[in-house]
């Protein structure tokens, strides 16, 4: 769950799977004569729409299945498993900016849980071009921080993502700044998508209570509280 405490007291929750359909959109529409249209498309959708997927379950119960996709998409699978292990490991180093959360020593179970999905990972990713799989997974984690940039922030500021991939030819990635124009008017730079712009929406709450006696109050509030839609619109610089 993304947890926002606004200016005005209010917590605006944006729940795992509402801002994971938000980095699929951006799949959908990647690719122009600059940026390359991502390959294979359809598994690399599908992994950045539904790459925090396995979230539902914690998100009304503390239970977690990360494999579902995998029996479905053998290759979305493969990357969503990739995109939680790098988590947990600075995103292996593909993203320079922004920064990576430092998680520091982690606990036995997460070390061994790690261990278990990237021996998978690596069974799974024989086959497969490795320059390739690296490229797909840099550009997840692109979406990914694009979604996060936009649900993360009650008033977004302008920042850089880097690098980002151009092509799967060995072109450097370059940096693409993300700069508001207006409260709901993000300009991207250099401009990645396959529209001129695209407006995005994602669904959010906003409760007016910030104080919980408990877990059970803070779920009553939550679920009785109405989902709202907030829109976007990403364009050229």
């Amino acid at each position: 769950m993304i947890v926002r405490y606004e200016s005005d007291g209010s917590i605006v929750m944006i729940t795992q799977n509402d801002h994971a359909q938000l980095s699929g959109l951006f799949a959908a529409h990647w690719g122009n004569t600059q940026f390359e249209k991502p390959r294979p498309y359809g598994s690399l959708v599908r992994a950045a729409m539904f790459h925090d997927r396995g979230w539902i379950r914690y998100e009304t119960g503390p239970q977690l299945n990360p494999d579902w996709l995998a029996a479905i998409d053998p290759y979305a699978g493969l990357m969503i498993a990739r995109h939680r292990t790098g988590l947990w490991q600075g995103r292996y180093g593909a993203i320079t900016h922004p920064p990576a959360i430092q998680r520091g020593k982690l606990p036995a179970e997460i070390t061994a849980l790690i261990a278990r999905s990237e021996a998978k990972q690596n069974s799974a990713a024989e086959t497969l071009d490795s320059k390739e799989l690296a490229i797909n997974y840099n550009l997840l984690q692109v979406w990914d921080i694009m979604s996060l940039y936009i649900c993360s922030s009650e008033v977004p500021k302008p920042d850089h993502i880097e690098p980002v991939p151009l092509s799967y030819s060995g072109q450097a990635g370059v940096p693409m700044t993300l700069t508001p124009l207006a409260a709901d008017t993000i300009a991207l730079d250099p401009y990645p998508l396959d529209q001129h712009s695209l407006t995005t929406s994602v669904i959010f709450r906003r409760l007016h209570q910030n104080k919980f006696k408990d877990t059970a109050e803070l779920q009553t509030v939550y679920f009785k509280t109405a989902p709202q839609i907030a829109s976007f619109r990403l364009v050229p610089p």
